[in-house]
């Protein structure tokens, strides 16, 4: 069964950063394209962002610069520094693997368990 393994998540004051990783084995890496959802307290689950094995990134429009999805090929993991959060990315974000372009929650192949991410005043 394929596993993505979520960590960096946790609580920080507006404007902070925070770094997501995740990590896969190789098989599920070099797949699917990568990225991550997230899913805030009563709110559907939204696409954050993805990045395919070449490199090519996507980012929800309300992002607005603000997060860089990355991969690291060498140990199939893919992070997201998020910059100058904001209250309303408080959010369980979870990483997902599937068919680029990874847009639709519906067509995810795997999903991680999730991570919190707090962002307070």
């Amino acid at each position: 069964q394929a596993q993505l393994v979520e960590s960096g998540g946790g609580p920080v004051q507006a404007g902070g950063s925070l770094r997501l990783s995740c990590t896969t084995s190789r098989r599920t890496f070099s797949s699917y394209a990568m990225g991550w959802f997230r899913q805030a307290p009563g709110k559907e689950r939204e696409f954050v962002s993805v990045i395919n094995w070449s490199g090519r990134t996507r980012y929800r429009d309300s992002i607005d610069g603000r997060f860089t999805i990355s991969r690291d090929n060498a140990n199939y993991t893919v992070y997201l520094q998020m910059n100058s959060l904001k209250l309303d990315d408080t959010a369980v974000y979870y990483c997902a693997a599937g068919p680029w372009p990874l847009l639709d929650r519906r067509y995810i192949n795997v999903w991680g368990q999730g991570t919190l991410v707090t962002v307070s005043s």
